[in-house]
């Protein structure tokens, strides 16, 4: 075998109607086709169960105790092969293949975590695990070391602990095997950008293998010479024991990142755009490549982890795993963000906007030692699959703030013709004192079992308990008096969180299922940053965690010979205790009384059609609503941010022979709501929303000879201009990529 090298670069009437409709359009016209070639299968000379393009039959997770077929949750698996095809170079975008999550930008770009997304309607970017372990820290991260991403949706606290009230992003890591193989690729984007990749595999001995996998990349981002980012990586494993009772694994990660920030472009012209002034309401949009930053902004990443995995057979059907993990992360940015639009002038020469200077300085540990037993026995006459284990993790984040002064002064960007050469006045930047010291420690154990009642019937639950102890250590600097004052905030607590279902198989390759899961979220959850200033801020230690729990109805088939999965899913997740409200305003008295639902269905195919005919599919949508409370522009009666009532996502490729492979995809996504209060007029308000878009890609792949192909990948097909992500003011947008090629040799020794 041989490792191909890649280029990364219920519900209300109304919506089971919509969710009934979208099954019909979609899933049932795609059962139909599979029956029809699974009746036809003479050119399909695929051994059945065999190891599908795109299609997993089974996650990494060992607390995951059945095959995907019969697991009653909806999991997306993206693959190794269907990254290396679209030319995915960073986890966003390989998440690009499943519906349902939505990208953020920070309020002025000064958002703390590299990977900021929400799912089901839910912040998630404090939910993503490399192997099972809580991964932390600001960072882009990068896809050269990615075996395949595993996405579970819905609220998953039995599964991984505190938060994940939309669900969770797995990543699972690339391992040494038994085998001898070099693989590289060299890659160039039209813009410039270049990006190399090395994985060479090596086995030795009777049972030893190493692994070494490398990337390097560098060029400007939006055809700007101005945006130049810079990314290193490097992570190599060994493994001793390979097919023996008893494997070690060592690995590590180590990833640089030099980038110039882009804190966005200015709103103005956009579809939806509002401005008090006609003028400017009636204003084009700026230039698309413009950058709003000062030369000499900068953003620096460096990322590590280590880790240490012994796995030990106990008996043939039990095995033993110890897991332990330190990691540590920094981040350092100093940008120029862009504010308020000004018009001097009836002249659109003379309009400016404002810019601020801001700085993020982050710093993130985590120590992390699991022990899983996974076992299959028979009990009482039923068949069990079972996993239990005890997890214990230190998480830190250190965030020391710079003086405001010290970051210099801006002068104000001409709005169409921005100067990254402007000078800055006063930019010395110094430490002002003024932290805070974010530190979790939890103790958890967990079970899960799924039981085999008969040929028909299964049964799965889990259950986790965890003690948890979050303290924040801070201290704020009073500008006037420049006097530090300190602060000690504590919360601990234990949590419990369950998942159950109930499965019935009609057919051997098929299932229908019922499960309900639920989470716990308390404060300082996602950050590690308690505070008490403020009653209703989320983070408030007084408060109680928030609950998020789940109610799924769902069915999975393997069709045309388990070459492709089908899956179907209507969902209802409701979040209580979310919003505190002030009830009293003479003794100043608060309650949580806050209530957020999300309901929809998921509809999903992935696999293949033909031998030679591969294909990944889902639908999405999602109804939101504030049942009770108010957050912001949150009222009841209102939906979620950035939350599409229906979002899509396909991608399909076709093997004529052994040398030429054609493909492509489409990524639909609705309309982002940033206004959400439907008592405020939209017409009048700056950028309601993120309008839908559709955008089109292409990829063809020739194999040159036995070692060498080469592979062309067009993005944005048909220059589709969209915004990706839009800021709480919907003053600043990031936009999707313009039209544009990718050309990688891949080479395989």
């Amino acid at each position: 075998m041989t490792i191909r090298s890649r280029k990364h670069t219920l519900a209300t009437q109304p919506l089971l109607n919509q969710s009934l409709l979208a099954m019909a359009a979609i899933g049932l016209p795609l059962a139909v086709h599979a029956q029809a070639q699974e009746k036809t299968m003479a050119e399909v000379k695929v051994e059945a169960g065999a190891d599908v393009p795109y299609k997993a039959d089974r996650a990494s997770s060992p607390k995951l105790t059945a095959p995907l077929l019969n697991t009653p949750q909806s999991i997306s698996v993206i693959r190794k092969e269907m990254i290396q095809e679209q030319g995915a170079t960073s986890i966003v975008e390989a998440l690009r293949n499943t519906p349902g999550i939505t990208l953020q930008l920070g309020e002025n770009g000064n958002t703390s975590a590299g990977d900021t997304f929400q799912m089901r309607g839910f912040a998630a970017q404090s939910s993503i695990f490399v192997d099972g372990i809580r991964d932390l820290g600001a960072v882009t991260r990068e896809a050269f070391n990615i075996e395949q991403v595993e996405v579970a949706k819905g609220p998953a606290g039995a599964d991984i602990g505190r938060g994940a009230a939309g669900g969770y992003i797995n990543l699972v890591s690339k391992m040494p095997v038994r085998e001898d193989s070099i693989a590289a690729s060299l890659g160039l984007t039209q813009g410039g950008v270049k990006r190399g990749t090395a994985d060479v595999t090596r086995s030795f001995g009777s049972s030893g293998a190493f692994r070494i996998n490398a990337m390097a990349q560098d060029g400007s981002a939006k055809g700007s010479n101005a945006l130049d980012r810079e990314s290193k990586g490097f992570a190599p494993s060994i493994a001793w024991g390979l097919s023996t009772p008893t494997r070690l694994y060592l690995f590590s990660q180590h990833v640089r990142q030099d980038n110039v920030p882009d804190g966005g472009n200015p709103s103005v012209g956009m579809e939806g755009f509002y401005n008090a002034g006609e003028a400017l309401r009636k204003a084009p949009r700026v230039d698309r490549n413009n950058w709003y930053g000062i030369k000499g902004d900068i953003e620096k990443v460096d990322a590590d982890m280590f880790t240490a995995k012994i796995e030990h057979e106990l008996a043939p059907k039990a095995t033993l795993t110890n897991t332990t993990r330190w990691g540590k992360s920094k981040m350092d940015r100093i940008m120029t963000g862009i504010y308020t639009v000004a018009m001097p002038s009836a002249a659109p020469s003379t309009w400016t906007v404002s810019r601020i200077r801001q700085s993020v300085l982050q710093e993130n540990k985590i120590l992390a030692n699991t022990t899983n037993i996974f076992s299959e026995f028979t009990l009482g006459g039923l068949q069990h699959t079972l996993s239990t284990g005890i997890e214990l993790l230190n998480e830190e984040q250190f965030s020391p703030s710079r003086l405001a002064s010290s970051l210099g002064a801006a002068p104000a960007a001409k709005l169409y013709q921005p100067d990254q050469n402007d000078a800055l006045t006063g930019f010395k930047p110094v430490l002002s004192g003024a932290f805070s010291n974010g530190k979790t420690n939890t103790v958890g154990a967990y079970a899960f079992d799924t039981v085999k009642l008969n040929e028909q019937w299964q049964l799965n639950g889990g259950l986790r308990v965890e003690r948890y102890t979050t303290s924040t250590d801070s201290a704020t600097l009073n500008t006037a008096t420049n006097a530090l004052t300190g602060s000690h905030l504590e919360k601990s607590g234990n949590l419990a969180s369950i998942k159950a279902g109930v499965l019935y198989k009609p057919a051997a390759d098929g299932s229908i299922y019922l499960a309900y899961a639920n989470s716990k979220t308390p404060p300082g959850s996602a950050n590690l940053s308690l505070a008490a200033q403020n009653a209703s801020n989320a983070n408030n230690p007084a408060l109680k965690p928030q609950k998020t729990s789940n109610l799924e109805l769902g069915t999975k088939w393997d069709v045309i010979q388990k070459q492709l999965a089908l899956t179907a899913a209507l969902y209802r997740t409701t979040n209580k205790d979310e919003f505190p409200q002030l009830v009293d305003a003479v003794s100043n008295t608060w309650a949580q009384l806050g209530e957020r639902r999300v309901e929809g269905v998921e509809l999903g195919a992935v696999g293949q059609l033909t031998r030679a005919w591969s294909v990944s599919a889902g639908l999405a949508t999602m109804h939101t609503e504030i049942k009770e409370g108010t957050s912001g522009n949150n009222a009841a009666g209102a939906a979620s941010r950035w939350s599409p009532k229906v979002s899509a996502t396909m991608w399909t490729a076709y093997k004529f022979d052994d040398r030429l492979t054609l493909g492509g995809g489409v990524r639909y996504m609705g309309e982002q709501k940033r206004l959400v209060d439907p008592s405020q007029a939209a017409a009048s308000t700056n950028m309601p929303a993120i309008p839908h878009y559709t955008v089109v890609d292409a990829m063809a792949s020739y194999k040159v000879s036995k070692h060498v192909s080469l592979q062309l990948n067009l993005y944005n097909l048909f220059d589709k201009f969209y915004i990706n992500t839009l800021n709480n003011s919907g003053a600043r947008a990031t936009l999707g990529a313009p039209r544009y090629a990718q050309l990688t040799a891949n080479f395989i020794f």
